[in-house]
């Protein structure tokens, strides 16, 4: 069976998790999905936005790049496919993540984050 891509997710800088998710909730009739202090996933309607903790150091998560989350369904044969490229390792294949998703992901040249993520709900 072939992957199906189902939908693009931007991952936005945070210097206050907490914060943010209170002004996108106010502001932006945002509501919280999951928030713990270094990462949120917000939603309105059909449309979702996650928050990741960005302090612009060198212990930073966000490594200086964007983060983009690529859903999609079926996610092993394109794991399968990144492995045999040599783009990821079979270790970076996280199953049953705290936010509910089967996922993996790898840098480009510019440290933007690239991750495939499989959402195990529906």
């Amino acid at each position: 069976m072939k992957t199906e891509f189902v939908s693009i997710s931007p991952v936005l800088p945070s210097l206050d998790i907490a914060r943010d998710t209170a002004w996108y909730k106010e502001k932006a009739g945002f509501e919280v999905y999951f928030s713990d202090p270094m990462y949120a996933v917000i939603y309105r309607e059909n449309i979702w936005l996650h928050l990741q903790w960005h302090a612009d150091t060198e212990s930073d998560p966000l490594l200086g790049g964007s983060v983009v989350r690529i859903f999609v369904k079926n996610i092993k044969p394109l794991l399968d496919e990144f492995v045999q490229r040599g783009t990821v390792v079979p270790d970076a294949f996280k199953t049953n993540t705290p936010w509910q998703t089967n996922e993996f992901g790898f840098h480009d040249l510019n440290k933007n984050i690239i991750f495939f993520v499989e959402d195990i709900t529906s």
